[in-house]
């Protein structure tokens, strides 16, 4: 296959850019730097040159503001929607507008878009939740209607924590936890749909490549922890004491709103569509996920 990739540089977009690569594909990317190589455009200012994007196969988008850096003030929050929004509307009406569209695009999106729901179970005909994340996530997915308007079959892969010792979450808490320093967040209730890094980028792939996934699919493992199991499994593989815990009140002082809708949120979600369209996960447990990442 011809495969396009926006988000390459990143923790996600690199292991799926090597693992396409490995396999014989093709793959060239979507970048900002003028010094890259690659097809530029520009999200912000609203550039891309078409004539470039014909006869892809796929396209996978997987750019965005992170939103796990800093605090979220007025102005990061701005960057946090438009990098998703714009950009996925700008790619959208490229891809709509060529006379050889690729058959598929594969857009990143976030279980975010459910937002605290305590126990519920969300599978993905689950309703939007509220909040920043939630509303962020539904016009993340609508910016896409151009190309699926086109008749391209557009996937949103709503992901859940993506775990790897390379970056992200997990890489942030090794530190405190190998010093013994981890503990619970708030009073470690609230639900944590995880996904192991090498399954993230197997869910990619198999959503490019089969025909019957469209629209929303939870990228998430079979089996959500709750933060207080997930401590404790952390805590167990790395053979470290858990007992430092982070209440509630402390974590909003430190991390302000980001702390509500990124730490104490809790959020139990299923992968229903992958299961039933035969996705065979690699780590469906945290235990075998973290030891592999951790090693």
């Amino acid at each position: 296959m011809k495969v396009l990739i926006s988000g390459a540089s990143g923790l996600m977009g690199r292991n799926l850019v090597r693992s396409l690569t490995e396999a014989g594909h093709e793959v060239l990317r979507l970048v900002r730097a003028a010094d890259s190589v690659g097809i530029p455009w520009d999200p912000r200012g609203g550039e891309l040159d078409r004539s470039p994007l014909e006869g892809f196969d796929a396209v996978v988008h997987l750019a965005g503001e992170s939103i796990a850096e800093g605090r979220w003030t007025v102005e990061k929050k701005k960057r946090i929607r438009d990098s998703r929004i714009e950009g996925t509307n700008l790619l959208a009406r490229s891809l709509s507008e060529l006379d050889q569209p690729p058959k598929v695009l594969v857009c990143a999106s976030a279980v975010g878009f459910y937002g605290d729901r305590g126990e519920e179970i969300l599978d993905e005909s689950a309703p939007p939740g509220v909040g920043f994340l939630a509303e962020v996530c539904r016009e993340w997915e609508a910016a896409a209607d151009p190309a699926r308007e086109k008749g391209i079959r557009v996937v949103h892969l709503r992901f859940g924590v993506v775990l790897s010792g390379e970056g992200g979450a997990l890489a942030k808490m090794l530190l405190p936890f190998r010093l013994g320093l981890g503990g619970i967040l708030g009073d470690g209730s609230q639900y944590m749909s995880w996904i192991a890094l090498d399954d993230a980028v197997g869910i990619v792939l198999h959503a490019i490549s089969h025909e019957d996934l469209r629209g929303a699919v939870n990228a998430v493992s079979p089996n959500p922890v709750t933060n207080r199991e997930y401590t404790k499994t952390l805590g167990g593989v790395l053979r470290r004491p858990t007992v430092i815990p982070l209440p509630s009140f402390g974590a909003r002082l430190a991390f302000g709103e980001m702390a509500d809708e990124l730490l104490l949120a809790s959020v139990r979600v299923s992968p229903k569509r992958l299961l039933e369209t035969g996705y065979d996960f690699r780590f469906a447990e945290l235990e075998e996920a973290l030891v592999q990442t951790t090693a």
